[in-house]
């Protein structure tokens, strides 16, 4: 194994941990931001107001974009799995 093949897992794992994480966390952003319009348009300013609706929005994400999320996941760990003979005959 030499280095370069160190930087390219680790570059995929980066890239797949962002493409993954991105739903939720964009999901997060826009609800937040949707309700901390909503609260200084009404002057509400009770700071438990944004839990519940971004919990729902995130629940409701994970249930829609969990089977691709698994998929990636999958892909990219089986091959990892596969790519374990290829790496240690570099030794």
């Amino acid at each position: 194994m030499n280095e370069q093949t160190v930087i390219d897992i680790g570059t995929e794992a980066a890239w797949i941990s962002i493409k993954v994480s991105a739903p939720v966390l964009v999901t997060a952003l826009v609800v937040g931001l949707v309700i901390s319009v909503f609260q200084a348009a009404t002057q509400i300013n009770e700071q438990t107001i944004t839990f519940v609706p971004k919990i729902l929005c995130i629940a409701i994400v994970l249930a829609i974009s969990g089977p691709w999320i698994l998929q990636i996941m999958l892909v990219f760990t089986t091959g990892l799995f596969n790519k374990i003979p290829v790496i240690a005959n570099g030794f």
